[in-house]
């Protein structure tokens, strides 16, 4: 049975008004004195609960920055590479309003009439909120202002400039810190507790470390060991509380994909902060009509290489690999694969055969399964929960820091790295034998490895499949400093030129690729395949043609296209957004940073 929190909003939380300075200069507009509302735990509680705010299922469609899908949206690092960017056309991630509801609660808690170790629990969950408020705005801004409480509209502070990521880096540690300490471990389901603040310290600590070694722009990088340090740290705590486990039944071709269709998360050992779905209690979401490969994204061919083979050998070490048709490349792959994309003889509810791709204009042919729910039954799709973060997560930044640090041992990799591969049936990753033989695909996709080259090569090869569609690539490939792979436009399916393809594996052909001059037949004039069942037509040619797919070499074959811009992804530069040019115009002393 699930338990659910049911949050009331107060006033002071949820009729704070922004003013023209992104809400840092007004009190909270509410009829409630502090002196009176601050008195009790249930006032705390009522305040803290209200700044709850968690990723959902909408989190699968948050690929779309990274190089793991094609896209027709108007993501905004695509639209910089391919545009005209500045501070006048970039304007958002300049909100703080949330802030000043934070900070409003931190200048007043200490009034409630409450033992100590209650005020710093509820302060602990604000300084949470407050450091995944400020990462957020480093990650976007690098330099920014730190306000550690509201401010009042004579406050000189509120026309300050940025300052350094570094004050800012360590504050956000230092609220981790203090709330990790401080934080309980029983609170209500789907809320925070002290293993989710815990999760968000090593992340951050993870993020920064690793961001001040590969980015020498922000002349950081004597203390990028400190952060990698501390990520290895907390990671190697919440390993060793044993509150959680890899969810592992023995069932390699199903237990990975159950985590993001289950209709309960709250007891899996996997999971360390759930967010509760259920439209009998009033809270439903229902993404299938977006996440499935119709609708603005699409799974990209790189992404699909980058899974192993189920031995564990390197699909990209099969002979001919990059000429695979669809089929093919599913045999025999790493069981993750099948339960993040649809694979050939996959049958979709309620139809009784296996589902034909869709090979729509723009996008790769792939579809995405991850965060799919194959149901007809409106409860069930409503009613799948969100891992909000996972103990895989932590395996992987704990092998990471490690690794990034030069102090990984093969032990280290058994208890981190190595519980995910078993969790997919997959052999242990070798710590000796990866150093030694690095792939030489990933190494040219990551070329400032510089030591440990394998073997980190093979963790960030885990975290990219471990985490497709949960938006954590567009992060990894800043603080690896690797935008250069989003300069790459993304590709789909391979066809070797115009005919008849099977893309159900049951050997028979489904859809017929015809030269995009063709005229496709009428339905009663179209040709059937050996079961009797009509083929699908698709004219084929290149990219701005009239085709209704597009091949890289037109009807002579090749890869999916999906579009034919030329990206630029200009370093150190598109790491980073300008403050929005009012705020500047506002306050001048708020300077642009890296050449914007």
């Amino acid at each position: 049975m699930k338990k659910y929190l049911y949050i009331l909003i107060i006033a002071a939380v949820s009729t704070l008004a922004a003013c023209k300075k992104g809400g840092l200069d007004r009190f909270p507009q509410t009829s409630v004195s502090p002196n009176l509302f601050f008195n009790n735990e249930q006032d705390l509680a009522l305040y803290v609960n209200g700044l709850l705010s968690q990723p959902d299922r909408g989190t699968y469609l948050n690929d779309q920055s990274s190089d793991n899908v094609a896209t027709t949206a108007a993501v905004e690092v695509k639209n910089i590479m391919v545009g005209s960017a500045n501070s006048q056309n970039i304007t958002t991630g300049w909100d703080w309003t949330r802030l000043r509801n934070i900070n409003y609660f931190l200048e007043n808690y200490q009034k409630a009439q409450v033992t100590q170790a209650i005020k710093n629990h509820y302060a602990g969950l604000a300084r949470y909120y407050r450091a995944g408020f400020y990462l957020d705005k480093i990650k976007r801004f690098s330099d920014v202002p730190w306000y550690s409480g509201t401010l009042e509209p004579s406050s000189k502070d509120l026309y300050k400039g940025r300052d350094p990521r570094k004050l800012v880096a360590d504050s956000i540690m230092a609220d981790l810190d203090f709330a990790y300490k401080n934080v309980r471990e029983s609170v209500p389901t789907g809320t925070p507790g002290k293993w989710a603040v815990a999760t968000l310290y090593a992340r951050a600590a993870l993020y920064e470390g690793t961001y001040r070694k590969y980015h020498e722009e922000v002349g950081l990088k004597e203390s990028a060991n400190t952060f990698l340090e501390t990520a290895a740290k907390i990671a190697g705590e919440i390993i060793a509380s044993g509150k959680f486990s890899i969810y592992n039944t023995g069932k390699p071709d199903q237990d990975y994909g159950a985590l993001f269709s289950s209709q309960d998360l709250t007891g899996n050992s996997e999971v360390i902060l759930t967010n509760i779905f259920d439209l009998t209690k009033g809270k439903g979401q229902n993404v299938n009509s977006t996440v499935f490969g119709d609708y603005e994204q699409a799974p990209a061919k790189d992404l699909i290489q980058t899974y192993l083979m189920k031995d564990g050998s390197r699909f990209t070490d099969v002979a001919n690999y990059a000429q695979m048709g669809f089929v093919e490349e599913f045999k025999n792959r790493d069981p993750r694969l099948a339960q993040t994309m649809v694979y050939p003889g996959w049958v979709r509810v309620p139809d009784a055969t296996p589902y034909i791709q869709r090979l729509n204009k723009n996008f790769t042919g792939y579809h995405q399964l991850k965060g799919y729910v194959n149901s007809t039954d409106n409860n069930t799709l409503n009613g799948v929960d969100f891992p909000v973060y996972r103990y895989a997560e932590i395996l992987l930044t704990y092998a990471e820091a490690l690794a990034e640090l030069g102090t990984l041992t093969q032990g280290q990799l058994d208890q981190s790295v190595n519980l995910l591969r078993r969790r997919a049936g997959l052999p242990d990753l070798n710590l000796a034998v990866a150093n030694a033989n690095p792939d030489p695909v990933l190494k040219l996709q990551y070329p400032n490895v510089t030591y440990n080259v394998g073997v980190i090569l093979e963790i960030r090869r885990e975290r990219r499949v471990e985490f497709a569609f949960e938006n954590m690539r567009y992060d990894d490939l800043m603080r690896w400093k690797l935008g250069k792979l989003l300069a790459k436009s993304p590709e789909g399916m391979c066809f070797k030129g115009l005919g008849k393809y099977d893309l159900t594996g049951d050997g028979v052909e489904d859809i017929i690729l015809i030269d995009r001059t063709a005229t496709i037949p009428a339905e009663d004039q179209k040709e059937k395949n050996s079961l009797g069942v009509k083929l699908v037509y698709y004219r084929a040619g290149t990219i701005g043609t009239d085709a209704t797919v597009y091949l890289k070499n037109g009807n002579s074959g090749g890869n999916i296209v999906t579009e034919n811009v030329v990206r630029t992804f200009e370093d150190p530069k598109f790491y980073y957004r300008p403050i929005p040019q009012q705020q500047v115009v506002l306050n001048p002393n708020l300077k642009q940073i890296f050449g914007w």
